[in-house]
């Protein structure tokens, strides 16, 4: 199987051909259960859905603040402030055993005596 030159051709095309309508549905009616769930069990009292979302939105924040900020900052600081030996020696490769051509085949034989 050939590779495509760009790694991300290969995952736009992947994409591409996802069927996004089918996601779709799932993630609204999944969203309409759970909506339906939350006000079935807290009711409209107290502004509780203005709470759940800004509570959502603040968590959604810190996340994706820390996953798509942070963390790559810190990895790019390390490489280039401290250098690559800061990462340590890099782990060797796994060997994985070959295949065998044909699987082999063995035959059990019973231990009873004939009497």
């Amino acid at each position: 199987m050939a590779r495509s030159a760009s790694p991300s051709l290969g995952l736009r095309q992947r994409v591409a051909a996802y069927r996004w309508r089918r996601v779709g549905v799932l993630a609204g009616s999944s969203l309409a259960l759970s909506l339906a769930l939350v006000l079935y069990l807290f009711g409209v009292s107290d502004h509780f859905f203005g709470r759940l979302f800004s509570t959502f939105f603040v968590w959604f924040w810190l996340l994706a603040v820390t996953f798509l900020g942070v963390v790559p900052f810190v990895t790019w600081a390390a490489d280039h402030w401290f250098g690559p030996s800061w990462r340590g020696p890099s782990a060797p490769p796994l060997r994985r055993p070959a295949r065998p051509g044909a699987p082999k085949v063995t035959t059990r034989r019973s231990s009873t005596s004939s009497t």
